[in-house]
């Protein structure tokens, strides 16, 4: 992602990290089987072999997790003071980038988990922005407080027009109001 001549980057969203725990849990159960089998065949298996079959369950089940690690951290909205840019990973060799400039955002829309997203460990969300041409929607799911994401952006693009030369918006100010 390269940014524009005079784009500054206002805030960065990662994805909430709940499901990103429901996921780790996964992995490991994805796991379970292999180590009941080594289990059960443990008598027939010598001491030496059953450690390094161990350590190798071990090792690529950490890979794993490291790999789903890596794609949660490197997924991210960025907001600008001139576009929205979600940068997507959906495997490490692939990322796709998506981008709508904040004058041409027309709607923006949030889902959430019903009256569970009081609570902060369910208060994640799908954020989705669509922009004046119909090719470009912006879609980022696991959004943290997607309402708060939400008011943020349209505050952000009040802000932001072009009639008013500047966009002045303090992160933590927007966000603390809403509390």
């Amino acid at each position: 992602m390269k940014l524009q001549k005079d784009e500054e980057i206002v805030k960065v969203i990662h994805h909430h990290p709940f499901p990103f725990i429901i996921q780790m849990f996964k992995a490991l159960g994805a796991s379970l089987p292999f180590f009941f089998f080594l289990f059960i065949a443990s008598s027939a298996i010598p001491n030496f072999y059953l450690v390094i079959i161990n350590l190798g369950i071990i090792f690529i089940f950490s890979l794993v997790i490291m790999y789903l690690a890596l794609i949660y951290w490197m997924d991210k909205l960025i907001i600008t003071n001139q576009r929205v840019i979600h940068v997507d990973w959906e495997l490490l060799t692939l990322k796709k980038e998506y981008s709508g400039l904040l004058n041409d955002i027309q709607e923006i829309s949030s889902q959430e988990h019903g009256i569970l997203s009081a609570l902060y460990l369910f208060d994640y969300g799908v954020l989705k922005l669509e922009t004046a041409s119909s090719k470009t929607t912006i879609t980022f799911y696991q959004t943290p407080d997607p309402d708060g994401v939400k008011a943020f952006l349209m505050e952000h693009i009040r802000n932001c027009r072009p009639d008013t030369n500047s966009c002045e918006v303090d992160p933590l100010a927007s966000l603390a109001s809403e509390s």
